[in-house]
């Protein structure tokens, strides 16, 4: 069953995100299981929703390809993370994927 995350990860600056994202490469090489990404910053902190077919799929991610960036990138702490059941998924018609 697919899951919503969400996390807050208070500290990580948008040039932190961006070395991340750099690094990683999700965008170029999805990781298995990832659906839908979105990123935003607000009072110094990070906070990411994103769709995953479990949250099996975001931990196996996180352990191959993203914690090793997060340590290069300097970012320091722990997110606040949470998984929830997704109910219901709209996109609007005429949106594709791609990062913007």
């Amino acid at each position: 069953m697919a899951v919503v995350m969400t996390m807050r990860w208070t500290g990580v600056t948008p040039e932190q995100y961006d070395s991340v994202r750099n690094a990683v490469g999700w965008e170029e090489d999805t990781p298995a299981g990832a659906f839908l990404h979105v990123a935003s910053f607000e009072g110094g902190a990070l906070y990411v929703t994103d769709v995953w077919e479990s949250e099996a799929h975001f931990e196996r991610f996180f352990a191959d390809r993203l914690a090793a960036a997060v340590k290069e990138a300097g970012i320091e702490g722990q997110p606040e993370t949470g998984f929830r059941p997704l109910h219901r998924r709209f996109v609007a018609q005429g949106v594709t994927g791609g990062a913007s």
